[in-house]
């Protein structure tokens, strides 16, 4: 199968890379390389396509020139204070964006679109916990509210052209070759700076709850959606909420560096508690998270000792 995937460069799509390749697909990746990074693929064997999918007529050649079957959908503004500080761009990226890929897809008869949305936000302060996929959607950010309008955006080009879909809202992803670089990876953020002997910032008072899955589960279920799923929305998460602080203490209790986090001020569109029912992906699909938080931890801080270690040696 001929997959091309949206944001490949990036956290998430370089390990759905991975993942599609060894189920012997033939894989391209399309990425602007703003957070994406050219290292996270490789050894991979993928065409590669440096673009930003805003670019309306850049998107076009390359779908043309590879000419995918299914398109993994991951490029996005995926950051809750980016879209808060600024509304307009995550607009651009997360819904125009994703109209010139929905728009390629059709011209290139594409059967299928694969499509990264957001459990954490389209929720909201959901009044049913753990929330199930026809919980009320009720977004308290910018970013909340274009993936939202992104998974109407797909049932429309399925009405009006016939093309396929499935939407994932995934909890919180971690896990290695997470960025630290921003708010979303607070994994990631946090096992850096301890490694790096400093202070990291707990937003909020750290009882904040979340769902936290890890980014090889999230790469299973978006390869069971190659053949499954048509036309519905999952969840992907662990099903378990787990606090900030609780998640700090995890990785302080592995790398035993004694330093304590530092708090902030709560951040404008931060949700109190947020985590997802897993039931109906586990019914149509037969998939269940197989990576505990504990496990996910050990791999995620093992990678970024290796990464500290090389910025230690490179000086």
């Amino acid at each position: 199968m001929r997959i091309l995937i949206t944001g490949g460069a990036g956290f998430i799509g370089s390990h759905l890379a991975d993942h599609f390749l060894a189920a012997g697909h033939e894989v391209a990746v399309l990425d602007n390389l703003v957070s994406g990074k050219l290292e996270n693929l490789a050894g991979a064997r993928v065409m590669f396509f440096q673009v930003d999918i805003r670019d309306k007529a850049a998107v076009m050649a390359a779908f043309e020139q590879f000419k995918p079957e299914v398109v993994s959908h991951h490029a996005a503004q995926m950051s809750v204070k980016g879209s808060t500080d600024n509304p307009t761009y995550d607009a651009q990226c997360n819904v125009l964006g994703l109209i010139n890929v929905l728009e390629a897809a059709v011209a290139v008869k594409a059967r299928k679109v694969i499509f990264a949305s957001s459990g954490g936000t389209v929720y909201g302060d959901s009044p049913i916990i753990p929330s199930p996929e026809d919980a009320p959607l009720l977004p308290m950010s910018p970013y909340g509210i274009t993936k939202m309008v992104g998974e109407h955006y797909l049932g429309y080009f399925h009405q009006a052209f016939g093309l396929d879909y499935t939407v994932f809202r995934y909890g919180n992803v971690y896990g290695p070759r997470q960025d630290p670089h921003g708010e979303a990876g607070v994994v990631a953020i946090f096992a850096k700076k301890l490694m790096r002997g400093e202070a990291p910032i707990i937003h909020w008072d750290g009882e904040q709850r979340k769902d936290y899955v890890h980014v090889k589960d999230v790469a299973r279920a978006n390869v069971l959606a190659l053949t499954g799923g048509s036309g519905h929305a999952f969840n992907i998460g662990s099903g378990v909420a787990t606090s900030v602080n609780e998640l700090f203490a995890g990785l302080e209790l592995q790398l035993q560096t004694g330093i304590m986090p530092h708090y902030g001020p709560k951040r404008e569109g931060d949700v109190r508690l947020s985590y997802l029912s897993v039931d109906k992906i586990a019914d149509r699909l037969g998939w269940r998270p197989q990576v505990g938080l504990a496990d996910g931890m050990v791999d995620t801080v093992a990678y970024f000792r290796q990464q500290v270690a090389r910025e230690v040696t490179t000086g």
